[in-house]
């Protein structure tokens, strides 16, 4: 009575429109089914056929239709019959074929679909386990079915079951809504950035001071405003000496009596700082100027001004500081960590919030020995050209060098890398909407590139772009997986 109650509990959930339906399991699906063990609805997991006996043969009274006459002898080409069920879906079964009451014949319910093992044998793929949703919902089917938009859903075979765990599915249409993109590992060279800060300074080997190497009194400036542009050998003013004057006199009284004690006193006045072409200008003249003019010694602009007009200057007082700014210097500050991959020579860039969008190019020229102990940075001298004078003294830069770190190493992308502290994991796209996440071995990184060790082959093509959305469409899968594991197709009870 027990049996019979569980046979007819399951029928009851396997009621079907026309042309028989089918269990796999047998008696014994039956009975996992009254218990909750497994779904109600389609085929369920492979299992032994029943062992019910063939039925024995139908009266003659009976007049069988032919397709259960061929059942009567206990199994045909659809396989085993397990017993026949009510044609209009009535909780009624028989182990014999028999007719209801309005004369139709009773369906018979057999242990294997119709042509199903040797459909999965020629596909190649192995038996139909299950059939999955198209549009990658986590929903699935044991029995051939469409979804809402009539689109058939995707049957799921042993072979591809195997790795069903790994591989993260996911439909074309939802790869395009979710923007995924992928690139191929391939081997490259590293090149890291090294940014830094820095301002621009003068060049402190075109900086000059104009001094005055006798006693005297500025007579006229020439050059009288801090900023003036100068040339060398521009004169910048002029100084009356009494010593200088004497030194003169003496060079033309000397002239006159020998050339031997004539050029002795020409290099008293070169002492003095008498160009050569200011003392040839004496041979000219009778008697010696007054004044001399004081000529700038290169090419700068006056960046101090310390001669007045009519002021006494001392021998070796400061009158004017030059600076050239055609060439400047840019002092960067880089971290300790960053300074092995610091040469010099080393190409830098350098960018100024005064040009937006504009790259001023330089190189390192001096790395300085020391580091600040307050920043754990150390001074680097860059040195770089400046055209019409637009970098200006102490303007903030920001520096950027480039170091090659490795060459030919198999890297990707550093957007494909999925780390959660204690690893790290990329997708591998395996076709057809498929991905396979695969945990990586990471070495360096540069230039928006990370190096892999292990894990990765050349040419294998990794997500770099939606790589978290599939991620988490893979955390979902598996979360389902795992509250439904008793829906699951071979789950044990």
């Amino acid at each position: 009575m027990r049996t019979f109650f569980w046979m007819l509990l399951g029928l009851l959930l396997l009621v079907g429109a026309g042309g028989g339906v089918y269990i796999t399991g047998g008696r014994p699906a039956l009975e996992r089914i009254a218990a909750g063990d497994l779904p109600a609805t389609g085929a369920a997991p492979a299992a032994e056929a029943a062992t019910t006996p063939p039925p024995s043969s139908p009266p003659a009274a009976a007049a069988p239709s032919s397709s259960s006459a061929a059942a009567a002898g206990g199994a045909d080409d659809h396989g085993k019959i397990l017993f026949y069920r009510d044609p209009m879906g009535l909780p009624e079964i028989s182990t014999t074929p028999k007719k209801d009451w309005m004369g139709m014949d009773y369906l018979p319910v057999y242990d294997t679909p119709t042509g199903a093992p040797a459909a999965a044998e020629a596909s190649g793929k192995g038996k139909i386990l299950y059939y999955r949703n198209p549009m990658g919902l986590s929903d699935i089917s044991y029995e051939p079915k469409k979804d809402s938009m009539g689109m058939d859903y995707i049957p799921v075979y042993e072979n591809e079951a195997g790795d069903a765990s790994n591989v993260v599915r996911i439909s074309l249409d939802k790869v395009q809504k979710l923007g995924v993109r992928t690139e191929a590992a391939a081997v490259r060279t590293l090149t890291r950035a090294i940014r830094a800060t820095g301002t621009v300074q003068p060049d402190e080997s075109r900086q000059v001071v104009v001094t005055s190497k006798f006693d005297g009194w500025v007579q006229r400036l020439k050059v009288d405003k801090t900023g003036d542009a100068v040339e060398r050998g521009q004169t910048m003013l002029e100084l009356v000496s009494p010593e200088l004057q004497e030194a003169q006199q003496e060079y033309v009284r000397q002239k006159s009596i020998s050339p031997n004690r004539a050029e002795a006193a020409a290099q008293q006045l070169k002492a003095l700082g008498l160009s050569t072409s200011q003392i040839a200008a004496l041979d000219d003249l009778k008697d010696t100027t007054a004044s001399i003019p004081v000529v700038a010694p290169a090419d700068g602009q006056v960046v101090e001004k310390m001669a007045i007009q009519g002021a006494r200057v001392a021998a070796g007082e400061p009158l004017y500081r030059l600076v050239d700014f055609s060439h400047v210097w840019v002092i960067a500050e880089v971290y300790e960590q960053d300074l092995p991959m610091v040469q010099v020579g080393q190409a830098v860039d350098v960018a100024l919030d005064a040009y937006p969008g504009q790259t001023f190019k330089g190189k390192v020229g001096f790395i300085y020995p020391t580091l600040t102990t307050a920043t754990r940075t150390a001074k680097v001298r860059v040195e770089l050209d400046n055209p019409g004078g637009k970098l200006k003294a102490n303007m903030f830069a920001a520096v950027e060098l480039f170091a090659d770190m490795a060459a030919g190493v198999l890297s990707i992308p550093e957007n494909a890398i999925l780390d959660t502290g204690k690893r790290q994991t990329v997708l591998i796209e395996r076709g057809e909407g498929r991905y396979e996440p695969r945990e990586v071995k990471v070495g360096r990184r540069a230039d928006g590139y990370v190096e892999i060790l292990e894990g990765v082959a050349k040419d294998e093509k990794v997500v770099v772009s939606a790589n978290f959305l599939i991620d988490a469409e893979s955390n979902l899968q598996s979360a389902l997986k795992a509250f439904t594991a008793g829906d699951q197709p071979g789950a044990k009870p």
